[in-house]
């Protein structure tokens, strides 16, 4: 998997670094199919914004939280990304099991 971590307007310090690449990486290990990740921070005045954007096999995922902290936001954005990679997960595997089905019946 590869991880890409950029800031607009905002020095990426190792401790954000670090920070953001542990909570995506309680979101990556629900799914084995991550081929890249691209997160962008940004800060406009007193918002912080948090942008995610997971390329998996047939689709991109693209997740955006934004707070007046930047580890809140951040927080916000792993919370967001893992409901929709599991939505994601869950379709995928229930769409195997109904074609699978289908094909048996007949």
């Amino acid at each position: 998997m590869n991880l890409n971590i950029t800031g607009h307007h905002i020095e990426v310090t190792e401790a954000i670094r670090g920070y953001t690449a542990e909570k995506l990486d309680r979101v990556i290990r629900h799914f084995d199919n991550v081929t890249s990740v691209n997160v962008i921070l940004s800060v406009n005045k007193l918002n912080q914004r948090a942008e995610a954007t997971v390329h998996v096999r047939g689709k991109d995922i693209h997740v955006e939280s934004v707070d007046t902290d930047l580890y809140a936001a951040i927080d916000t954005l792993a919370d967001k990304l893992d409901r929709q990679v599991q939505k994601y997960k869950q379709k995928s595997t229930e769409h195997n099991h109904d074609s699978h089905k289908f094909a048996v019946e007949r």
